[in-house]
């Protein structure tokens, strides 16, 4: 039985609107989570190491007395559902919390960006639909967006085999891709997040090119491609179990992935901005937008 909390806030306020994922808010209605990518930023970083799950039982009531007050003075924006964690993790279809959660999010007319790998969020189709059709978004946000749901899921690589080993929990690549496809049927605004992108493994022009067409076959309207980052050096922190199967499976990669990770928790600022530069020239090639704006 997974642990069972009681949380003192749930709603989350950026100091600003983050760049990529336009969310000005986040909610998390779990800790934890058993997708269990070996990647994961809350491995070692400054949030935590825990992945074991536990439910906030006391969520929805905590998100409604938030919202009811932001609401009250229009302080409308996008909500991140959730920013460290699956909120569709295989305990959502027992306790339901992230349904909840998107109930009293459309009852106060907030507007969502909910990334997940599971295609449990499919259930949820009829709300998202309505909070598409019924946010209010920010002001300043207005005159450049005009959709009240934001619906992406995530993927590292389109191999299923490497997708198993660093990601074991989740869905298989080519089904996330069929999930977000039946979420776009729907008349949702969607995307991939190509977020992280493996080093040496799914981060070449080909793969990017690759996973790209893929996206857009799949009826993506936007794509995001993001270096991989890696923390800590516990047994438990993402940069360890990261080289440990590297040592396992590709001996090969372990110095390049040492040298560009020794001294560091993720690339080069000029390696990142070179894997944007080639994102956003596949994409003006392939015709599908970079980023959501």
């Amino acid at each position: 039985m997974p642990r069972e909390i009681l949380a003192k806030s749930i709603l989350n306020k950026h100091k600003k609107r983050d760049s990529w994922f336009l969310d000005d808010y986040s909610i998390n209605p779990y800790m934890g989570c058993s997708v269990n990518c070996l990647y994961c930023y809350i491995r070692g970083s400054k949030y935590g190491v825990d992945m074991r799950v536990a439910v906030k039982t006391n969520a929805p009531e905590v998100l409604e007395k938030q919202l009811a007050r932001r609401a009250e003075k229009s302080e409308y924006g996008i909500i991140a559902v959730a920013s460290a964690t699956d909120a569709y993790m295989p305990i959502e279809a027992e306790r339901q919390l992230t349904r909840q959660s998107l109930q009293i999010i459309l009852r106060y007319r907030f507007p969502v960006h909910v990334i997940s790998k599971s295609s449990l969020i499919l259930r949820d189709l009829d709300l998202l639909r309505t909070i598409d059709e019924q946010a209010i978004l920010p002001q300043d946000l207005q005159a450049q967006f005009s959709r009240g749901a934001i619906i992406a899921t995530s993927i590292s690589t389109l191999d299923a085999e490497l997708a198993q080993r660093f990601e074991p929990g989740a869905p298989p690549p080519q089904q996330r891709l069929e999930t977000l496809a039946r979420c776009k049927d729907a008349g949702l605004f969607c995307g991939v997040h190509f977020i992280p992108t493996l080093p040496f493994f799914s981060d070449s022009d080909a793969h990017l090119r690759d996973m790209t067409s893929a996206a857009k076959a799949h009826g993506a309207d936007f794509v995001l491609v993001g270096s991989l980052t890696l923390f800590g050096h516990e047994p438990a922190d993402s940069k360890l179990l990261y080289f440990n199967m590297l040592k396992r499976y590709y001996p090969e990669l372990l110095p390049q992935y040492q040298a560009r990770y020794a001294s560091s928790t993720g690339p080069s600022f000029a390696i990142q901005r070179q894997l944007e530069k080639r994102a956003r020239a596949i994409c003006g090639q392939l015709d599908m937008k970079y980023g959501i704006l």
